[in-house]
């Protein structure tokens, strides 16, 4: 039984559960290496996968601790029966989700994100992968450079980034690409439409791929000719706020106080622009914990891998956000993201 699965049980134990309902699929592969449809029960002694007929070769290949079970001739209510206190991921499972499992299980206890505390913390092996991913990410931003100029649009900057990730080994996007220039950059999360780059625009690109798995994620902000004064003022206080925010950051720290760090040092520029987390945890999610908030209570440990996106956002004018991927250690991080910070003015 690999460590996973251990450590899951043992949390069964210690909770007076005799099973527990595995649902989501990162979840799932998570504990099983299984990329596949169905549902996990571990049990005190047996594990099952149920699944169906798509699924059943692929699960005997990706798995060795389960009994794949083919839900044509498999009888859920019947083999789980025995079962009196089952555990299930009460935050990512949908109402009808869960009005299917009562009909299987006899007492559902939620489990309140225990696997995505342990997903929080990551092996070599997952930093490993996240890191390789955030490699095609440095790679996809050195070869945009070439394409940023006047009159070329948003959709095609994002399409070129996409399509060079995916020919670089990308199984994946980790979201959609975001391309957001002059006056369209002051909405964070833009998606990329026909409207074309104008001279002097600002053009932010946040994107990232997943290999193997696991999610990298990165942005940045570049000028599409000379930047004046008062963008460049913009772009090196985001890159304060961020430089001192990953100066700070080690395991041990809080995340609202690393957050609160970044927030401080805009809000004294540029009070009111900057309005999000300053970052998240990634792995098979881009969007997991910990947290980096100004309501988040999260403590980081080592091996924490988390974004560090600081942003200014002026509507009707533009926005600057410069974001990269950290491994939180004992005393500092491993950053990483390779791709240079100081403004770049593409002529």
């Amino acid at each position: 039984m690999n460590k996973r699965l251990e450590k899951i049980k043992q949390y069964m134990e210690e909770n007076s559960l005799d099973s527990l309902v595995v649902t989501d699929r990162k979840n799932m592969r998570y504990l099983t290496s299984y990329t596949g449809e169905g549902y996990l029960v571990l049990g005190a002694k047996e594990n099952y996968l149920v699944t169906d007929s798509r699924y059943t070769e692929q699960a005997k290949v990706q798995t060795s601790d389960f009994e794949i079970c083919d839900i044509a001739s498999f009888k859920p209510a019947e083999a789980f029966g025995e079962f009196s206190n089952t555990g299930f991921e009460n935050e990512s499972i949908s109402y009808l989700g869960y009005e299917s499992l009562k009909k299987i299980f006899k007492n559902l206890t939620p489990i309140n994100g225990i696997l995505l505390d342990m997903r929080a913390v990551k092996s070599m092996e997952e930093i490993d992968k996240i890191s390789k991913a955030e490699q095609i990410g440095d790679m996809a931003f050195e070869h945009i450079l070439s394409f940023i100029k006047p009159g070329v649009a948003e959709r095609d900057l994002a399409l070129e980034i996409e399509f060079f990730m995916r020919k670089n080994g990308a199984e994946d996007l980790s979201f959609s690409t975001i391309v957001a220039t002059g006056a369209h950059s002051s909405m964070p999360h833009a998606e990329p439409d026909d409207r074309k780059i104008q001279p002097g625009d600002l053009v932010t690109m946040d994107f990232g791929c997943v290999y193997e798995g696991y999610a990298g994620d990165m942005t940045r902000t570049v000028c599409a000719g000379k930047a004046t004064e008062e963008m460049k003022n913009v772009y090196n206080t985001v890159l304060r706020a961020q430089t001192q925010s990953i100066d700070m950051l080690r395991a041990g720290v809080k995340g609202s106080d690393v957050h609160n760090l970044a927030a401080e040092i805009i809000d004294s520029k540029y009070p009111g622009t900057f309005g999000h987390g300053l970052g998240h945890g990634v792995g098979l999610d881009v969007h997991e914990n910990p947290r980096l908030s100004s309501k988040s209570d999260n403590i980081l440990v080592e091996n924490n891998v988390v974004t560090v996106e600081p942003g200014i956002y002026i509507p009707g004018l533009y926005g600057v956000r410069i974001e990269d991927l950290v491994v939180i250690k004992d005393k500092n991080v491993h950053n990483l993201t390779k791709s240079p910070k100081k403004l770049i003015e593409i002529w």
